[in-house]
């Protein structure tokens, strides 16, 4: 509950991967079309890549208790990423969440991973940290999963209400409305691999490159 409050400091408030572009554009301005571009970003670009690397670096430790693994996952997640601000959005973020939860528990291989990434022998991207954070803390994969997807879409809510604006109370219905998915695309992901790993949301991966062109921005990515 702690790590997955959207106060927690790992600059997920800084970030809108696309979606202020569409705000810009006006395609994202009420509930109905703000929950459409969620459900977008959840189904088709987390639950195909960031949801797939969470579950892989859990299961790579329960597999062993080397990173050596985790060197090569953490390349292909910043492979996968097309976008810079996308790309360099998700180091930010894995690096600031290192930062901040390693201090908070006793793991002696996320102290390991975070020295990694200090040294540039791995690129710590969110997905890859959060999955390591995971299974050294004793979360389940499907509690894992659930909690990353739920915790990156209220996120994006709560930007959103900053952003379009919409009013506090619009911003909690439209998280409790997202509830079920997370669940629905945290289940698809456990039967995934990292052969299904690609980008079905072009769109939002489009908006994302326009996004440093916008006249005015409120949002690094």
């Amino acid at each position: 509950m702690h790590i997955h409050d959207s106060a927690f400091p790992i600059g997920a408030y800084t970030h809108s991967f696309g979606m202020e572009t569409y705000i810009q554009k006006e395609k994202v301005f009420n509930k109905e079309t703000l929950l459409t571009y969620c459900r977008t970003y959840l189904h088709e670009n987390i639950g195909f890549g960031d949801g797939i690397f969470v579950k892989e670096a859990w299961q790579s430790l329960a597999h062993s208790s080397s990173l050596l693994d985790l060197y090569e996952l953490d390349s292909f997640c910043h492979a996968q990423k097309l976008a810079k601000e996308s790309r360099q959005g998700s180091l930010k973020m894995g690096r600031q969440f290192l930062e901040t939860v390693e201090p908070l528990c006793s793991s002696a291989l996320l102290t390991e991973w975070k020295k990694a990434v200090k040294e540039q022998k791995a690129y710590g991207h969110h997905a890859i940290s959060y999955g390591i954070y995971a299974y050294t803390q004793g979360l389940s994969l499907d509690v894992a999963l659930s909690s990353f997807l739920y915790s990156s879409i209220a996120s994006l809510i709560h930007n959103a209400v900053r952003a379009v604006p919409l009013g506090q109370t619009t911003g909690v219905h439209a998280i409790k409305e997202i509830l079920s998915d997370c669940e629905q695309v945290a289940a698809l992901i456990i039967d995934r691999t990292l052969d299904d790993v690609s980008n079905q949301a072009i769109g939002i991966e489009l908006a994302s490159m326009e996004h440093e062109f916008l006249f005015s921005r409120l949002f690094i990515s």
